[in-house]
């Protein structure tokens, strides 16, 4: 991979450590929210899934424009949703102001997740897709990292307001280093053709080390190719409605454990700064367990991979159910959950883009992510309701254990169905 590439998949990095401060920061700031405003757990739920409702309608609605105005175009107009949206957050004055603002901020963060990941893909290396893919996801749990470090910070030295104040202005930052840094995906601009398009791809095939056009390849794009109605219609029809339960029941355990895991500790005995910490220390997890699935994905199948790290996902979710009150393994189990979760949700990610062709990559991609927030709505939602009703946080992890193993299931059904040539996707 030649500089342009690795600075192509570094500023994607950045962009997703942004994203997932901006994503958990409601995770980090509910318990001080809550004790400002006096809100019970299901107020609570609530808020924390205001900012993925709006990812899911950014998934599905403001993703598939990258395919018709380009990757780069689009993660510009998705940046500036999510930087106004954080600074807005940080002015509302009721849970119903707050939840409104993080929509907004949903909507950007949904519209331009597909975009950085298959703009990673693209310029890629085949040997190295998979683990510039995990590189890319695994910038998420950094972001959460760091930013729920800072969090602890801000929420002493000040409020959490200023949390959301400073996730704005560091989102704002990227908005000139794309412009200047970022190139526009080469599969775009070959199959779209937009003005000056022939000399931008050999501007970028001779930063690459490659021979360059005398004039572009034929479009591929046939009728309704950029449209969802593709995804759904033979020969990908099967592949893309298991790809869509894969992200949708992993992405369900998902945001259960990252939204519910700092106050659920706080209850177990933790202040809610250790608790915040302790989420910190999930995130910590899942920047190994990304690390080291997409270095393993170089030499073996991603496949047989992230489904057994499902597998062991749901194992340690329920040891961490059985441990509680015991706070010392409960951290170590988190730990554990945080390794093989995150590593889950970059399997699905480094599986996905291969499903697809350019003219409906991102649509592809886009619409996966969708219907994979809508479990990440349902499960902190569904957790809230459930503890306002009296259910342990025990019996919370022993219910989003079982997500992981559909979501297994799934995965290993979509090897299957790839391995056959009826399976296959569409060819590029």
């Amino acid at each position: 991979m030649q500089p342009v590439q690795v600075l192509a998949v570094t500023i994607c990095v950045v962009i997703n450590m942004f994203d997932g401060f901006d994503v958990l920061v409601m995770a980090f700031t509910a318990p001080s929210v809550a004790a400002e405003w006096s809100l019970d757990p299901a107020t609570v739920g609530m808020l924390l899934s205001s900012g993925l409702v709006g990812m899911s309608l950014g998934s599905l609605f403001i993703a598939p424009l990258a395919d018709r105005i380009g990757r780069r175009n689009n993660i510009l107009i998705c940046l500036v949703i999510i930087s106004a949206g954080m600074c807005l957050s940080a002015f509302t004055q009721s849970a119903l102001q707050l939840a409104c603002a993080r929509v907004g901020t949903g909507l950007g963060i949904g519209g331009m997740l597909a975009s950085i990941n298959t703009i990673t893909a693209e310029f890629s290396s085949r040997k190295r897709q998979g683990l510039a893919i995990a590189m890319v996801q695994s910038g998420y749990p950094v972001g959460a990292t760091v930013g729920g470090t800072i969090t602890a910070f801000l929420i002493v030295a000040y409020d959490w307001r200023a949390v959301f104040l400073f996730g704005g202005a560091c989102t704002a930052v990227m908005i000139p280093i794309v412009l200047r840094y970022l190139p526009e995906s080469l599969d775009y601009l070959i199959e779209r053709k937009p003005p000056g398009a022939l000399e931008r791809v050999n501007q970028l095939l001779a930063r690459m080390d490659r021979e360059t056009l005398a004039e572009l390849p034929p479009s591929r794009r046939q009728g309704n190719s950029g449209s969802v109605l593709k995804l759904v219609s033979a020969p990908l029809r099967a592949s893309t409605l298991l790809l869509w339960c894969a992200f949708f029941m992993i992405m369900l355990s998902f945001y259960f454990v990252l939204s519910w895991m700092p106050s659920l500790l706080s209850g177990a005995g933790l202040s809610p700064e250790q608790g915040i910490s302790g989420g910190v220390l999930v995130n910590i997890g899942g920047i190994i367990g990304g690390a080291a699935l997409g270095y393993l994905t170089a030499r073996f199948s991603a496949h047989r991979l992230t489904a057994l790290y499902m597998v062991l996902c749901a194992v340690f979710m329920s040891i961490f159910g059985l441990l509680d009150g015991n706070l010392g393994p409960m951290l170590v189990a988190g730990f554990v959950v945080g390794y093989f979760i995150f590593g889950s949700i970059i399997g699905v990610y480094s599986i996905a883009p291969n499903l697809y062709n350019t003219a409906v990559r991102n649509t592809g991609m886009g619409w996966a992510i969708g219907i994979g927030r809508f479990g990440a709505i349902i499960g902190p939602s569904a957790a809230g309701f459930l503890l306002d009703r009296g259910w342990t946080g025990t019996e919370c992890f022993y219910l989003f254990s079982i997500p992981p193993l559909v979501a297994m299931a799934a995965v290993l059904l979509l090897r299957q169905r790839e391995a056959q040539p009826s399976g296959s996707p569409i060819p590029e």
